[in-house]
């Protein structure tokens, strides 16, 4: 199968503990579509301004990556500069130029329309619900969303989770949406509100997928050296949603749970690099290898 991704195609600039990085490649949708593209092919829907640089475009696609709905349109790229502490915690934001992607309008190609399986990067609710309204009959379709759009959209977040299968949150969007301070409640909140599975990520702690009969968590993958942790969530989600495409893994607890552990795998290589250079010779072999390992350590056998 093939996996549909909408969100945002950037050039960052990022200062970590290890160093600091300028106008590197970034975006939700580069992030995915890099992280799940050893797994399945992978449609990107998304903007860039003229100025975005030729080489990238032609780094991308070079990978199993159809660039059919990356559109050019008349401004500057979108740009995100932000810096993070000792911790490599979340990322304080020094600044923020939207460009071209202020007036991104999400408009499928043709032959994107019936792609079996989609992402919903964290872009606007409203935009995301056009998508919805574009695909025909998807397989399942899995979203993602942030704290900006939850304190100024809830409404029409919630309207989005509501027609989605599964909801990816990291634990902070789930307490903020919910009201709840429990994770667990905050996740029976997001299950009552439509999708049939939600994944919580917990960052250095892994991640908790709820919509079983109990909440399994999954540990994170040990990595030697963290040198920037931007785009660890959509890399993780991408390697969880392109292992579930590529196997055509129908979405159960023991699937979902399984593919978790590609999405760990696939997020330890996104952070072990600035921007996606930790995902750019990323390849079946290397994921494979790296997932063998971490799943000696955990019991899947043991999911009902």
């Amino acid at each position: 199968m093939s996996i549909l991704v909408v969100g945002s195609v950037a050039l960052d600039t990022i200062t970590t503990p290890a160093g600091k990085a300028e106008d590197a490649l970034g975006g939700s949708a580069v992030y995915f579509g890099l992280a799940a593209c050893s797994l399945d092919s992978v449609r990107v829907v998304g903007v860039v301004g003229p100025d975005f640089p030729k080489k990238e475009l032609e780094f991308l696609s070079t990978k199993n990556i159809d660039l059919e709905g990356l559109l050019t349109g008349q401004g500057p790229t979108f740009r995100w500069e932000g810096v993070y502490g000792p911790d490599f915690g979340d990322a304080q934001t020094l600044r923020t130029e939207l460009g071209v992607f202020a007036g991104f309008e999400p408009k499928l190609p043709e032959s994107y329309r019936e792609t079996p399986c989609v992402f919903l990067a964290n872009i606007d609710p409203e935009l995301q619900l056009r998508v919805m309204d574009q695909v025909v009959a998807p397989r399942w379709v899995a979203l993602d969303t942030m704290n900006l759009w939850i304190d100024r959209r809830r409404e029409l977040v919630l309207e989005a989770v509501n027609r989605v299968d599964l909801l990816f949150v990291n634990a902070s969007e789930a307490r903020q949406i919910s009201g709840y301070g429990n994770l667990f409640e905050a996740g029976r909140f997001l299950l009552d509100a439509g999708p049939k599975f939600v994944v919580v990520k917990m960052g250095a702690q892994g991640a908790m997928v709820l919509g079983g009969k109990t909440p399994f968590i999954m540990p994170a993958v040990p990595v030697d050296k963290v040198v920037d942790p931007t785009g660890a969530g959509d890399s993780f989600a991408a390697g969880m949603l392109g292992s579930l495409s590529g196997s055509g893994g129908e979405l159960t607890l023991k699937n979902i749970a399984r593919a978790m552990c590609f999405g760990s795998v696939t997020a330890s290589f996104a952070i072990e690099g600035f921007g996606v250079d930790g995902l750019r010779n990323i390849n079946y072999e290397a994921v494979s290898q790296r997932l063998s390992f971490y799943l000696s350590t955990n019991q899947l056998d043991r999911i009902e």
